[in-house]
């Protein structure tokens, strides 16, 4: 009977966190979510062209640690890519996505060509998100 109650339990638990992940959170400020997408979408593309540009510094340069213009991208390069991490947290805590999904955004910085298919996923996205937060606001109220 235990064993019945611990499973009827723990389905109630799933169950509760299957529909809290389903929930919307409002966006508060759709102004400020919009500039925060703006912002992100810039932050996007310069990672992916800095990436690429370090790619090809590299293999150019012969790898790693060979000093040249590796040494000297490389810090630019991780400074890009910090405020790119930044503006998706930014954006992140405005749309109200979950902690997973920031970090996942912010792994696409390490793999050539995907910042540019992320940006693009997420702009369509949080687009629609924020058209849908502006037909509720401009709905009037009785």
């Amino acid at each position: 009977m235990t064993m019945k109650h611990n499973d009827v339990k723990q389905d109630d638990v799933k169950q509760e966190r299957q529909r809290m992940s389903e929930q919307v959170r409002p966006i508060r400020d759709v102004a400020a979510a919009r500039k925060a997408l703006g912002f992100f979408k810039v932050m996007a593309i310069t990672a992916g062209c800095a990436l690429f540009v370090l790619i090809v510094i590299i293999v150019i340069n012969g790898g790693f640690g060979k000093g040249g213009p590796s040494a000297v991208w490389s810090p630019i390069h991780g400074a890009i890519y910090f405020v790119f991490v930044l503006s998706i947290a930014n954006l992140g805590f405005k749309v109200g996505w979950s902690l997973p999904r920031m970090i996942l955004t912010m792994l696409s910085g390490f793999v050539p060509v995907l910042p540019f298919v992320v940006e693009r996923r997420v702009a369509r996205e949080v687009e629609g998100v924020l058209a849908t937060a502006d037909a509720q606001v401009a709905l009037p109220r009785d």
